[in-house]
């Protein structure tokens, strides 16, 4: 299935700025998955300012490539969510305690003040929320490390 054609550009202060195939201008689009974790290529909506989608987008990939880096640039600043690779250490396994962790973006600490800022999802994905709400990301429980899955298993 094809894309409808639209038009998609950055204005004079850098928001993306959606023209449709009927002419029509819509100024601050924002791009929002519909599955950021399971499936982040696949379903897409371009919103206006006041949360109205203007346009569906099956496949992120099947869009020209100068669109493609347009969403995942406007993407990028809008969704963070680091991925841990490791972790280094926890500072009690009570909570709330302090992890330490390497992720993609680099090591960090937050404060995870329950067991149940801990979200299981399916696969061996793990969600985990720290203190600030700031979202964490494990990709593969099974993929940790040794010491990273034992850290990790006092609680879960």
């Amino acid at each position: 299935m094809t894309q409808p054609a639209f038009d998609l550009r950055l204005d004079s202060y850098g928001h993306l700025l959606l023209t449709l195939p009927d002419g029509s201008e819509h100024p601050e689009v924002t791009p929002v998955r519909a599955f950021p974790i399971s499936s982040p290529e696949d379903g897409l909506s371009l919103l206006d300012r006041d949360g109205h989608e203007l346009i569906w987008i099956s496949r992120l990939d099947q869009l020209p490539a100068a669109q493609q880096a347009l969403i995942r640039g406007a993407l990028q600043q809008r969704e963070f969510m680091p991925v841990i690779q490791r972790l280094v250490s926890v500072s009690t396994f009570a909570t709330p305690s302090t992890w330490t962790v390497e992720t993609d973006r680099g090591q960090t600490s937050f404060i995870l003040r329950g067991e149940e800022d801990i979200r299981r999802l399916h696969g061996g994905l793990l969600l985990i929320a720290d203190s600030h709400g700031i979202q964490f990301l494990i990709r593969d429980l099974y993929e940790l490390d040794r010491h990273s899955r034992k850290l990790l298993d006092r609680f879960l």
